[in-house]
């Protein structure tokens, strides 16, 4: 799905950015200059991030 029409950035280009080590809204917008435009993508996009983030977090083994 396209999350930036601006720019043509979808959430799959979102996901693999977190994958690689953007954890921030401030490194999404350096790697793909999300929100960079209109803005309008900005709300979406700290959604599919803050997901993203918690997928990765619960796949992480415990350390007791």
């Amino acid at each position: 799905m396209y999350v930036c029409l601006c720019l043509g950035v979808t959430d799959t280009q979102i996901e693999a950015a977190v994958d690689n080590g953007a954890h921030t809204m401030k490194q999404l917008t350096s790697e793909l200059k999300i929100g960079s435009q209109c803005g309008k993508c900005c709300q979406c996009s700290k959604s599919i991030l803050n997901n993203k983030l918690i997928k990765i977090a619960e796949a992480e083994p415990c350390v007791a």
